[in-house]
This record gives structure tokens, sequence and C-alpha cells, in this order.
């Protein structure tokens, strides 16, 4: 999985089975599991995923309440067929827009994801920087990873230049905060406690 989209929503989601978006996925999951093509549903779902977060226009279809069924069907189908989704992915958007969750479509993506990585011992782990980390760091970030217990581990970069510097850090439920603008509000709390 290596769209930023992507990494940026899945480090936030946790699988849970038993709620709307779970049993969506595992549907999706298992059904293309059971044709031996989940590689090719994963790539698709990926490439699905993007297009809904480039798109503003198709944004708004998914969004819009006052689309009936029969057109908001009619739209994805022709989206889908244009852009060579497999039959799979077709049907699972079909059935979305049957029962009118096409809202809900990014989410239900983001928990297949969320089930893959379970399914395959995989962690996501997102983390953000003032810039883009080197190849060293990369190795150093892994490396930390591993002697934590995280032996599989999906890094998902993430730059956003008002942490200042230093690293943001999330991964499973844990949350680890070095980044500089972290640090300045810490300071700038003990100086204002202290006045």
């Amino acid at each position: 999985m290596n769209t930023d989209a992507t990494h940026a929503a899945l480090a936030a989601s946790a699988f849970t089975a038993n709620n709307l978006k779970g049993r969506y996925a595992t549907a999706l999951y298992e059904f293309a599991e059971e044709q031996h093509v989940l590689n090719e549903v994963i790539a698709e779902a990926e490439g699905l995923l993007k297009i809904i977060s480039e798109n503003e226009t198709l944004r708004n279809v998914l969004n819009n309440p006052s689309l009936d069924t029969v057109q908001s069907k009619a739209i994805m189908a022709e989206l889908m067929n244009h852009c060579g989704f497999s039959q799979i992915l077709q049907n699972f958007v079909g059935v979305v827009a049957n029962n009118r969750r096409l809202a809900d479509l990014k989410s239900f993506l983001m928990a297949f994801f969320a089930l893959v990585n379970l399914r395959r011992g995989i962690t996501a782990a997102e983390v953000i920087t003032a810039s883009p980390l080197t190849d060293m760091q990369r190795a150093q970030l892994k490396d930390r990873f591993s002697q934590a217990g995280y032996n599989k581990v999906d890094i998902q970069e993430r730059i956003d230049s008002k942490i200042l510097g230093g690293i943001i850090v999330r991964i499973g439920s844990k949350l680890y905060d070095a980044s500089l603008q972290s640090r300045l509000n810490r300071l700038y709390n003990v100086m204002k406690g202290a006045a």
C-alpha cells in the first residue's frame, strides 16, 4: 500500500470486525481471497481510494444524499467500468450503492486495508516529519521498530511543516511526539505556570 491517501488514513484506522465498516471490509476480503485475487483487489482498492482522495467531483457524488440509488449506482458503475476495475470491486461498490452507503465507501476501503494488515501481521506506523526522511533515518526507524517488537511495519511517511522539526510516530494505539512544536508548547506551559 503506497498511496499517501491510504497511508494517512490507515494509521488512524483500526480494524473492528463487528461494526459496519468491518463487515463490509470482511466481505470484500473474504470474497477476494476465496476467488484467489486478493492481491489484485488490494491494488485496485488502493487505486479507487486514490481516485476518491484526488477527485473532488467524485467526493461530491459520494456525499450527495439527493441522488437516488439508481443515479448514484449508474455514476459509480460508469466510473468503475471506465477505470477498468475488476468485476469483484465493481460488484462491491454496487452493493455499497444499493445500500445507500456511498458516503461510507472511503471508510469501508480503509477498514479493508486495516484488515489486510491485520491478517498479514503488519503494523501500520504513521511517521510525521517536517522534512522528508533520509534513507539512513528510515533504516534507523525500522531498527527502532524492530527493537520495540514490531517486526513487520508498514511505515507511512507524511510531511507536516507545522511541527517545525523532530518526529511524531503513531503506531497501533500509541503516539510518540518528539516534535519541536510539542516541545515548545510544553516549555510555554511550564513558563506560563511559573508566572
